[in-house]
Parts: C-alpha cells; sequence; structure tokens
C-alpha cells in the first residue's frame, strides 16, 4: 500500500515537474517572439542631413554630445558598455567609435540620423535604451554637428553583445513582468512624420532654454514636475517647477548646483542625476534654462512613474 501511495507521489511530482517545464518552454518561445516584435523593422524617413566638417562644427558636436548626455550612457570615451542583470537580460550600450565593435565602422550619414533622431539601428530594428524623445527635437545644424564629432572619434576597440532577454528574461517578458523602458524601444512613442521646431539663436531666453531643457524630461517628466524613475533602484526625480524646492533658489544657486552636485541645502545630489554633463554648459546656456524652468507654471510633485 504505501509502495504503491510513493509511486503515486512520484508520478504526480513528475508530471508536475513536466508541466513547469513545458510551461517554461512554452513561455521562452512566446518571449522570443514578443521580443522580436518589439525590436521590429521599422521604415523610418531617410532624411539628409548636411554633416560639416569643419573643426568648430565638430568641437560644437563634442559640445552637444556632452551635454545631452551621450557620454553618461555609452561612457567617456564613447566606446559603450553593457550591463547583464542575470538570468534576466543583457543591455548593450554600443560602442560609437570606429574601432573593433563600434558601429561607426559602418554606420553611413543616413544611419546615424535614422539612430540618434528615430532610434532605429541600420539593421532597421528598434534601439532600447536611446531616448530619441529627446534627440528627434534636436534641431538639423546641432544634429549634423553631433554626428560630425562622432565620425572624428578616435577608434576604440570594445565588442560587446547585444541587448537581448536571457532565457528567464524572455518567460518574463511573455508574462508583461519586464518593465517597459528595458523592453520599448522610443522608435514607437514619438511621431516619425511630425515637425521639429527650429532651435532657437544660442542666448539667454526662455525659447533658448526650453530647447535646451528637453533632455531634462527623461526623468523629471515631461511637465518638468517630477516623478519616479527605475535604474539599479527607485529615485523619486525631483519636481524642478516654481512648485518645488527650486522656488527658494536663485539663480546662483541653480548653476553651483549643477557645477558641484551640492544643493544649496547642503544636499550631495544623487549619481542617477547627471550634474556633471549638465555643469558642463555655458553661464550663458545654463542662465537660459534656469529662466525657462522659472516661467513654467508652479506644479505639485509629480508621482507616478516617468518613462
Amino acid at each position: 500500500m504505501i509502495r504503491k501511495i510513493l509511486k503515486w507521489i512520484g508520478i504526480v511530482l513528475g508530471s508536475l515537474v513536466g508541466l513547469l517545464v513545458l510551461a517554461f518552454i512554452v513561455l521562452y518561445i512566446i518571449g522570443g517572439a514578443k521580443w522580436n516584435r518589439i525590436r521590429g523593422n521599422y521604415d523610418v524617413p531617410i532624411e539628409t542631413i548636411l554633416i560639416p566638417t569643419d573643426p568648430a562644427s565638430i568641437a560644437r558636436g563634442e559640445h552637444i554630445a556632452t551635454i545631452r548626455m551621450c557620454r553618461y550612457c555609452h561612457t567617456e570615451t564613447l566606446s559603450g558598455d553593457f550591463e547583464t542583470v542575470p538570468g534576466l537580460i543583457t543591455l548593450s550600450f554600443p560602442n560609437l567609435t570606429t574601432g573593433a565593435g563600434g558601429v561607426g565602422a559602418t554606420n553611413t550619414d543616413n544611419d546615424w540620423v535614422r539612430a540618434i533622431r528615430h532610434g532605429v539601428g541600420h539593421d532597421g530594428r528598434g534601439l532600447l535604451l536611446m531616448p530619441v524623445r529627446v534627440f528627434y527635437y534636436l534641431s538639423d545644424d546641432d544634429l549634423g554637428a553631433l554626428i560630425a564629432y562622432l565620425k572624428s572619434l578616435p577608434p576604440v576597440d570594445n565588442e560587446l553583445p547585444g541587448t537581448n532577454p536571457l532565457p528567464l528574461g524572455r518567460v518574463m517578458l511573455a508574462l508583461g513582468q519586464l518593465p517597459p523602458e528595458a523592453t520599448v524601444p522610443d522608435v514607437t512613442m514619438i511621431d516619425h512624420d511630425g515637425p521639429r521646431p527650429v532651435a532657437p539663436q544660442p542666448s539667454v531666453t526662455i525659447e533658448y532654454g526650453q530647447y535646451l531643457a528637453h533632455v531634462c524630461t527623461v526623468c523629471h517628466g515631461p511637465h518638468f514636475n517630477g516623478g519616479t524613475i527605475r535604474t539599479d533602484a527607485e529615485y523619486l526625480a525631483p519636481n524642478l517647477t516654481p512648485g518645488g524646492e527650486v522656488a527658494y533658489w536663485s539663480e546662483e544657486d541653480f548653476i553651483a548646483t549643477l557645477r558641484t552636485g551640492m544643493t544649496p541645502g547642503g544636499k550631495q545630489l544623487k549619481d542617477v542625476m547627471p550634474w556633471k554633463y549638465f555643469g558642463q554648459m555655458t553661464d550663458d546656456e545654463l542662465k537660459a534654462v534656469w529662466l525657462y524652468l522659472q516661467s513654467l507654471p508652479a506644479l505639485e510633485q509629480g508621482k507616478s512613474r516617468v518613462h
């Protein structure tokens, strides 16, 4: 009798294990198919942008690459990096140089434009973690200068793995449990045929400050009143409108905070805030951003997640 009971227990447990393995395989396949649909094959407009070659434009492009956070993800040398969440996903930030493994070795001018402005790689697949919602609004002149600088980079050999979900990550993707910022490319979030504002003349104006501050929306939200962001941990991006702490700051306080990483109240900004790059804006650029932020309506601190 006991042997029969143990036998049936073994059969039941074996069946359960078999079902779990089968479910894992099915979800893995579904997750892989979903991943291929997400990365897709996107047909975006081909735009001809004038890429300058003069030293002044290349220097301008270097400045844009710095203050627009290119080095924040692609490293100081723009030779790329990657992060792996064990079992879940590998996230790759491409090598932008012409060295081994670098996209600069194969990118045409049109490839650069499609990648930066539209979030589509040379293979037509959507680029993850590429904030084209910001870069889409770069003027043609600034985009051309940025590409000119990227094409001038010295080669750095750094071959990187591609961005891909690992087995458990595919299962979680099938179940909708991976965060959208790690799985949904920005190519799906912008109107590729929509108009882009012409960049205002560089000067200490609200209009030029708005143009420069667009990058801040990545973390602080479309209304600049902050929200929850997720990187290696969960953070609350502060409210940059007059409804937040900055209402008590002066222009000098704002500039000093971005130059030093220390608020007027003596609080050190977290590493997730790329102040080291924003702090390399010129005085006039920072003054323009300050003017724009001060012109915003006073809003309450945002709580919802910023995508």
